[in-house]
């Protein structure tokens, strides 16, 4: 799991040195049965991905949660590189966030790996309480000892873009991060970048349409977010907001380059189809560019006449080398080498999603990027129903597994035969000299086969760690 590197805490020294990493040998995946008709509460599966293991590819655990109707979404670690050369912090709890309930619940990991174990719940109302913040999404630790959470509401359901604070050992919720009057109008993803003391945060939309699945209106009508801002990592104050316009709606993921020194990263903007960087200027302020166009594909057979590709999952190779990220509609992987992040190139694509594949309900009538439309996916028998939608890259990059949930009602929306069938997960070989994608043949988890019914899979941690889990200070 961890490197044996005496008593220096948990991660690695630096990113190159968690390149250097012993390989996964399992992967905890967050698994929901809300709005698929099925009245299970949702669970955290573990998978073997160790090629030389007996239960490779099959999942050898289930953790199923105390409730129902959480809708577990990200999830992440207490520990990680921030905490290096701390002896007395460990990797071994994962934090899970419930998206709907705003529940969180601390799993422990470190006394059997392959079998976790719940060992806290906290309640929604002491997260509303000691932070007022609720819908809970992505997190990150902290060099304290701490665990950052981001919000994407307050507790009616009011848009906030606010964090909440965990105390790293007793999981106690600490209260907000953010100064009084400094939350965002729209919360969603984090990454900070202490050398430079910033941190960027990107925006989702409102919980009361998001949750009633997309509508094209609610963009036009200012209900989903555009921005990006930027905070004083040391004061905890919100000091720029950029405006990436219609190419950059709904800015989604977003990561700083691993190296800590960089002062620049990447965001997905889902329904712009776009990756912009953001950077700092020689002035000290901050600025961002467009540098990945998606182009739209004219389309007969579905909601409107052209499909954006839905940008969801975007992850930085540990090397800062490539930028890898998933179009959940349009169905393709992608790989880019940011050798010059002012300028992408493509060196890697796979198709995997139903999105477009021939002979589906869609028909492509336009397409700038393709000459004929893909071919369904099917691996080991199974139809991949859905699209590519959480990627996450093995610290040595060779490995990028990819699962097809993004959230149930989308997934019900847009994906209904993927609801009825169960998600998948995958695993994509990487070229790390050359680039190129290729999909492994031999591994798939078939979620549509659970013992309680077809679930949905969306988050994905490695033991260990992984390429979107680790900050260096």
């Amino acid at each position: 799991m961890e490197a044996k590197c005496g008593a220096c805490g948990p991660g690695y020294k630096t990113p190159l040195d968690a390149m250097k990493a012993p390989r996964e040998d399992i992967i905890y995946v967050s698994c929901v049965y809300n709005n698929t008709g099925i009245n299970k509460p949702d669970y955290l599966s573990t998978v073997d991905v160790d090629p030389k293991s007996p239960t490779y590819s099959q999942i050898i655990h289930r953790l199923p949660m105390p409730n129902m109707n959480d809708e577990l979404h990200h999830f992440g670690w207490n520990a990680c590189s921030s905490c290096y050369g701390d002896p007395k912090k460990k990797r071994d709890r994962l934090v899970l966030l419930s998206l709907i309930s705003s529940r969180i619940y601390i799993v422990d990991v470190g006394m059997d790996p392959r079998a976790p174990k719940l060992h806290k719940a906290i309640e929604p109302t002491e997260v509303y309480v000691k932070s007022n913040q609720a819908y809970l999404h992505s997190l990150h630790c902290l060099g304290s000892g701490e665990v950052m959470i981001s919000s994407v509401a307050d507790p009616s359901g009011k848009p906030k873009g606010g964090f909440v604070l965990l105390d790293g050992e007793t999981f106690e919720v600490k209260g907000a991060w953010e100064k009084e009057g400094h939350a965002a109008p729209f919360g969603y993803d984090f990454w900070y970048q202490p050398r430079h003391n910033v941190m960027v945060s990107s925006e989702w939309g409102i919980t009361k349409y998001m949750f009633d699945g997309y509508k094209e209106e609610d963009v036009k009508e200012g209900r989903y977010g555009h921005s990006i801002h930027v905070w004083d990592w040391n004061k905890h104050t919100r000091i720029q907001t950029l405006d990436l316009g219609e190419d950059g709606s709904i800015p989604m993921e977003v990561k700083f380059l691993h190296d800590p020194d960089a002062a620049e990263g990447f965001v997905g903007c889902s329904r712009g189809s776009s990756v912009f960087r953001f950077y700092k200027t020689q002035k000290g302020d901050w600025a961002a560019e467009r540098v990945i166009k998606v182009p739209n594909k004219k389309v007969e057979g579905w909601a409107m006449p052209e499909m954006p590709s839905l940008i969801t999952s975007i992850v930085i190779s540990m090397d800062d080398r490539y930028l890898f990220f998933s179009n959940w509609l349009h169905g393709d992987v992608r790989q880019y080498d940011i050798t010059n992040t002012s300028k992408p190139k493509l060196v890697g694509q796979v198709w995997i999603g139903a999105g477009i594949a021939k002979g589906g309900p869609v028909t492509v009538v336009q397409d700038e990027e393709l000459k004929c439309q893909p071919e369904l996916l099917i691996l080991k028998g199974k139809k991949i129903q859905g699209g590519p939608q959480m990627i996450q890259l093995s610290f040595d990059g060779k490995r990028l597994y990819c699962t097809t949930s993004l959230i149930s009602i989308w997934d019900k929306q847009f994906y209904p035969d993927m609801v009825k069938e169960g998600a998948a997960m995958l695993q994509i070989d990487v070229d790390m000299v050359k680039g190129g994608l290729t999909i492994n043949k031999d591994f798939l988890i078939d979620f549509g086969k659970e013992p309680c019914g077809p679930s949905l899979a969306h988050e994905m941690r490695l033991s260990g760690g992984d390429s979107s889990s680790d900050i260096w200070i």
